[in-house]
């Protein structure tokens, strides 16, 4: 078959974009099918890339190979860390994006790509038989076939755009949808839900007294998503963001008018994401808060437009404008775009293996909010898991499952194929039981060897990976064999921090045990040379030594779990003595081992103790 591809991958967004060049980087014939090239990476909601968790999977796909991170970083308008006054299972990188930037940076990606040709069109339907799909039939009736598909049609799944009542079959900003694509995964037997999500007004910049509002400055520091990233945009040409609140008067407005809502008036028969809610529906379901935050962010360099981050709503237009308006350094302001609540077709994620294959259809692969998942981020990182999948099935090899205690990608995915998700599905710190080994800083020492063995690292950064550890190594040697007595520099410094002076001679690794102790600092007094990005890896390595250990004891014993495989061709009807629950889900799910069967709510301890003896039976 002469148009015959290794790789299809449907959708543009930001799953597509991490599915289709890591299947052209590993060398794989592969074709991307979007509705536009102009289109390509766009972000039709929030222009930010990161937070809590979502920041750490950034790093997490940089360090496999992916792309979002090297662009994240070029095109960033402010860089800050957050929860820098918490501990480091915690902080976490967000950029605001360029918006207009971010999109053309990830067009050149995609179009000098080798191995990688773009087709514009709407698709229409997968083409399935026997229980395997062949490729994709695109609007007029064109078809293209490859051995693997990989969709990550985003919310452009028989979507519907509401403002209201006023409902109309498009994409988001007025874009086509695809209307029959998810009834042909229907017809092959999966299951669909329908999931809502919403995005606030847009505001023109010019129109907004600032003086009313909080100024929020990004961190002074050199600080990237990408290890490949050796520059960033100044300090101080970075653009803040400000800080404004809801008042009784916003509320008021919306609560008078939460009949005219889409989201109470019964058009949506979607479910909206408890996480990331409506501004009605925060006022509903925190009825005892004064006020909320809303942020406004600058949406390009180019525009002259402000993104009201939490302002999400579907009331009608003339309502929109009163409770802009009703914001302090909003009065006066124009809006340039109104915010919308828009429903789509998403698959039930139970159905899905951990590789993100259909456990249904042989060769179909799923990333992204198909899977019912919200955000940039978490569709990244299922779009370039599933691009390397595709791409280890093809070669025949085992595919790359990444666990709990291993990635926030591990935890999302898990979640998703484990559990299943009613509603937008948003990564937290909060849902991973090892944040502490999942941090910022460490995401290459998790992964970046995966990557290397894969084939999405070359040597060149893996080389410099290694250095950077031996560093490190160096680093802690250095410190233990550097003695710090009563009467050296390293004493006037830990007095300087209020401690009191030493009596006895102790290593300098023991003094960075101490809270307040700073490596760089201690290293600096002490006229002993250590890189600050080595010091800092030293600091959390030392200082919370006691907790990684601990974790990673924990981890460790579910690891055994979760290496227990699970036959494919077993029995669970007949099982004796399994719980009626349990059996049921388990018939459900089909987990892949003893410990993805012990995740899935509804099997107990008892059901998996029953599942451990018969699998050690044969």
């Amino acid at each position: 078959m002469e148009n015959m591809y290794d790789v299809i991958v449907v959708g543009g967004g930001h799953a597509g974009i991490e599915a289709s060049l890591i299947s052209a980087r590993l060398h794989k014939k592969t074709l991307l099918i979007t509705l536009s090239i102009e289109n390509i990476g766009k972000m039709p909601c929030n222009p930010s890339i990161g937070g809590p968790a979502k920041g750490i999977v950034v790093k997490e796909i940089d360090a496999l190979g992916g792309q979002m991170g090297i662009t994240a970083d070029k095109t960033a308008l402010q860089f800050k860390m957050l929860n820098t006054t918490k501990g480091p299972g915690v902080q976490c990188l967000r950029v605001q994006s360029d918006k207009l930037a971010y999109k053309k940076m990830m067009q050149e990606e995609i179009l000098k790509q080798d191995n990688l040709d773009v087709l514009e069109g709407i698709a229409q339907r997968c083409i399935i038989e026997d229980n395997k799909i062949l490729g994709i039939e695109m609007d007029g009736g064109t078809k293209v076939y490859g051995k693997i598909t990989i969709l990550t049609t985003g919310t452009y799944m028989a979507s519907n755009i509401m403002i209201s009542d006023e409902v109309t079959n498009f994409g988001p900003d007025n874009e086509p949808t695809t209307l029959n694509l998810s009834q042909s995964l229907r017809d092959a037997g999966l299951k669909t839900f329908r999931l809502k999500t919403g995005t606030p007004p847009r505001v023109l910049t010019s129109s907004i007294d600032f003086s009313k509002t909080s100024l929020q400055p990004g961190t002074d520091e050199f600080v990237c998503f990408s290890d490949t990233t050796t520059k960033i945009r100044p300090f101080n040409e970075q653009l803040p963001c400000y800080l404004t609140y809801t008042n009784s008067n916003t509320h008021k407005i919306i609560m008078d008018n939460l009949h005219r809502s889409s989201m109470y008036s019964g058009v949506v028969k979607g479910v909206g994401p408890r996480y990331c809610p409506s501004i009605e529906d925060k006022l509903v379901r925190f009825k005892d808060k004064e006020r909320h935050q809303l942020f406004l962010e600058p949406e390009s360099e180019a525009l002259d437009t402000t993104y009201v981050q939490g302002f999400s709503t579907s009331l009608p237009r003339e309502i929109q404008e009163k409770m802009v308006h009703s914001l302090a350094g909003l009065e006066n302001c124009i809006i340039k775009k109104y915010a919308y609540a828009i429903e789509y077709d998403a698959i039930d994620p139970l159905q899905m293996k951990p590789s993100l294959e259909s456990k249904i259809i042989e060769n179909l692969f799923t990333a992204g909010q198909i899977n019912g998942t919200s955000g940039y981020e978490e569709a990244a990182g299922q779009g370039l898991i599933a691009g390397i999948n595709a791409c280890l099935k093809l070669d025949g090899k085992e595919p790359l499952i990444l666990s709990r205690d291993e990635a926030y990608i591990g935890v999302l995915i898990d979640d998703l194929v484990t559990k299943g998700t009613k509603e937008p599905y948003r990564l937290l710190t909060s849902r991973a039981e090892f944040r502490l080994l999942l941090r910022h800083d460490n995401a290459d020492q998790r992964l970046i060897e995966k990557g290397y063995k894969i084939g999405t690292i070359s040597k060149e950064r893996y080389d410099a990976y290694c250095l950077k550890m031996q560093k490190i190594k160096d680093a802690k040697e250095l410190l233990a064999n550097t003695k710090v007595s009563a009467k050296s520099k390293g004493n006037e410094y830990l007095i300087s921090l209020g401690y009191d002076g030493l009596n006895d001679s102790m290593s300098a690794l023991d003094l960075v045990k101490r809270p307040l102790v700073k490596t760089y600092e201690l290293a600096k007094a002490m006229e002993i040379d250590i890189e600050e990005r080595i010091a800092k890896q030293v600091d959390i390595e030392v200082k919370y030594a006691g907790y990684i250990e601990k974790e990673a004891r924990e981890a460790a014993r579910l690891q055994k779990m979760d290496k227990t495989l699970i036959p494919e061709d077993i029995d669970y009807e007949h099982m004796e003595n399994l719980s009626l629950e349990g059996k049921q889900k388990l018939m459900q799910v089909r987990p892949r081992t003893v410990g993805q069967a012990s995740r899935i709510s509804g099997v107990n301890p008892a059901d998996i103790a029953i599942l451990a003896m018969m699998i050690k039976r044969g």
